[in-house]
């Protein structure tokens, strides 16, 4: 299971104050926080307007690979921004997103199979967030058509099938299991993730709903998740879910992590 480190984004509030006061000490402190919690990958959003993101980008990533050696997850829907960024990666960055949508497909995709990038790939396009797993696994079958078109292989592409909060429909998570199902199917070269925490906005107690979500996502074939590495309840539920699932062998990892502390109340 891989984790996509999700604190480094300007849309949370003390994130956009740091990018605004170039506060390098406190994004530097988030990377060193979520590597060493084990991320495979630190998600980098700027968040701020499209005339200064590519600034804000590459200070971002400036600032992150002075801290870690964890690769970066440039996130944005920003060409210009993440042509700009891309330069100053020292390790092949992930970048977070392409869809269906034109403007992503004109300006995003090209950019992931230039530079060979793996890539999250989100299952909508202009019409928005398709309602059904019918729907979504077809727009899944369209990108695939583009991406294998310019050479970009499926095991480059963590599919996000968007999850929706289960505050707006308790189907949401059925929908969001099943389509990860048919996903493996039909395409087993590829990844899955998601943003964890998506499925439970608006509820109370959402870290037991993101708890039992991420297990059942993972039973259902889910193998990343962008969340907070640091979070315990998360990555113990994690460890439990890969030995329970048959992807521990020997069951080395949970006990590694049993005896240096994992599961201990902090």
């Amino acid at each position: 299971m891989k984790i996509i480190g999700e604190k480094i984004n300007g849309t949370r509030k003390r994130v956009k104050q740091a990018i605004e006061e170039r506060d390098a000490a406190f994004i530097q402190n988030l990377a060193k926080e979520q590597a060493s919690a084990g991320a495979d990958w630190l998600d980098a959003n700027a968040g701020t307007a499209p005339q200064r993101e590519p600034d804000d980008l590459i200070w971002l990533v400036e600032n992150i690979q002075a801290a870690v050696e964890t690769p970066i997850c440039l996130d944005s829907a920003n060409p210009k921004a993440l042509e700009t960024a891309i330069k100053a990666v020292n390790k092949t960055p992930m970048i977070n997103s392409i869809s269906m949508e034109p403007n992503r497909l004109e300006g995003v995709l090209p950019i992931v199979a230039a530079n060979k990038c793996p890539a999250v790939a989100l299952a909508m396009d202009e019409k928005g967030i398709p309602k059904t797993k019918g729907e979504r696994i077809a727009i899944i079958g369209r990108m695939l058509e583009r991406t294998r078109a310019l050479g970009i292989p499926d095991g480059d592409l963590y599919f996000d099938p968007l999850a929706m909060t289960i505050a707006t429909g308790n189907e949401n998570g059925l929908i969001f299991f099943d389509t990860i199902r048919e996903i493996r199917k039909q395409f087993p070269d590829v990844h899955m993730t998601c943003g964890l925490s998506n499925i439970s906005f608006g509820m109370p107690a959402r870290s037991f709903i993101n708890r039992v979500f991420l297990a059942y996502s993972m039973q259902a074939g889910l193998d990343c998740a962008i969340c907070d590495p640091n979070n315990q309840d998360i990555k113990t539920t994690m460890l439990a879910a890969e030995l329970l699932l048959g992807q521990d062998k020997h069951c080395l990892k949970f006990t590694r992590a049993f005896r240096a502390g994992a599961f201990e109340k902090k």
